[in-house]
């Protein structure tokens, strides 16, 4: 047999056996892979657990991210951007912040949405006060931020992000190169020793098939490279990861927000309730959050004014004078993810010392009830640091005010 039909050979048994690793975990689990230049599989994610159906952000992982890390990602970043030698926003262009006086609250519940999320158990948390944006960082901030200091976000040095499909152009599906190559195209692909194409095979996320990884889309770009922020300069920067929220903070001398300050935040002053308003979603039939209605993900009927983000600041704040506390863009914090909490009684709690993925809190403008009914103040969900996705924004806090 020759050289050439040996390889041949090679290379079929090599995808046949790819295959069946494309479409089973070791135990049997739907997985999804993100395959590179002819192939090369990345780790599996699982898919989500029984009963913590979600809108398939907490799945929007990069694949170098395979093991846990020992300790927060390097500060270096943060450091350049907050040592002052790089020119400052003028005073109108930072958030205003509220003091959030400090105190004790129950934090989590005993009653979880999703109990697969560590929502529980509730326990009895005290936190010192601090002073936190009243809104969610704009792309106009963002865009101030990054004219001043040269900064370059994760998704534009990986040159993609996640997108949720329906907000994508026509010609932006069309472009986008998902792994459904038959098997006998990757094996043409190998023996015929020519490259793949430059767009990565990349899988559709296996629990939520809505998101699409986006060549081009950024925070300057939040639906494509044919999008653009000119008229939404006043919507919460999307498509940063956590990392581009801390260096951005860092930057105004400001940091962001713990789990526990977040959530005592969102509550508003009110005792074991769902919402930062309450516990009806629509008191006297009135949109408290830029939320989904309707049947998700097929139509948004948008019956609170957007199907997508909006502005912020375009709903009631809650007792502490926030805005989009949940709805509108999830919101990263400072811990590391787990779903293990003790009941103890606890002061200024920072979570984990280590972890692969960050909290993030407080839903989006695609949370639903019958899908992913985490727009309540206990609800979180998680992403890795480098994670970046068009409904993903954040704000900052400080000890003091800025």
């Amino acid at each position: 047999m020759s050289m050439v039909r040996r390889f041949a050979l090679f290379i079929l048994v090599f995808a046949l056996v790819s295959d069946v690793l494309h479409s089973t975990g070791e135990g049997g689990e739907d997985v999804v892979r993100v395959l590179g230049s002819c192939g090369a599989a990345a780790q599996p994610q699982s898919a989500a657990p029984h009963g913590a159906a979600g809108c398939g952000c907490g799945e929007l992982k990069r694949a170098e991210h395979a093991e846990d890390s020992t300790a927060d990602p390097p500060a270096e970043p943060a450091e350049k951007y907050s040592r002052g030698a790089n020119e400052r926003p003028d005073e109108e262009m930072q958030s205003r912040m509220v003091l959030i006086s400090g105190g004790e609250f129950l934090m989590g519940t005993d009653n979880p949405g999703i109990p697969a999320d560590g929502e529980g158990p509730q326990r009895l948390v005290h936190v010192h006060s601090f002073y936190m944006d009243i809104q969610e960082v704009t792309n106009q901030q963002f865009e101030s931020f990054v004219s001043a200091s040269g900064y370059i976000t994760e998704a534009e040095k990986f040159g993609d992000s996640f997108v949720f499909e329906g907000l994508l152009s026509e010609n932006v599906k069309n472009q986008i190169t998902q792994a459904t190559k038959t098997r006998q195209q990757r094996i043409d692909c190998f023996i015929s020793a020519v490259m793949c194409s430059p767009i990565m095979w990349t899988e559709k996320v296996a629990a939520a098939p809505w998101w699409l990884p986006v060549k081009g889309a950024n925070w300057r770009h939040p639906h494509g490279p044919d999008s653009d922020i000119k008229d939404r300069l006043d919507h919460p920067v999307l498509h940063v990861s956590w990392a581009d929220a801390v260096a951005y903070c860092s930057w105004l001398h400001k940091r962001l927000p713990t789990e526990a300050e977040w959530e005592y935040a969102c509550r508003g002053g009110l005792k074991d309730r769902l919402y930062p308003w309450g516990n009806k979603l629509n008191p006297k039939g009135q949109h408290y959050a830029n939320l989904w209605q309707g049947d998700f993900p097929n139509h948004n009927t948008g019956e609170d004014g957007y199907v997508e983000t909006s502005p912020v600041m375009s709903f009631p704040a809650n007792g502490y004078g926030l805005y989009d506390m949940v709805g509108n863009a999830w919101e990263w914090t400072s811990d590391w993810w787990t779903v293990h909490h003790t009941a103890d009684e606890q002061h200024n709690p920072t979570g984990p010392p280590s972890g692969k993925d960050k909290v993030k809190k407080g839903g989006s403008y695609m949370c639903h009830k019958s899908y992913c009914y985490r727009y309540r103040c206990a609800a979180r969900s998680q992403n890795t640091p480098d994670s970046s996705a068009s409904n993903l924004g954040f704000r900052c806090v400080s000890p003091e005010q800025q």
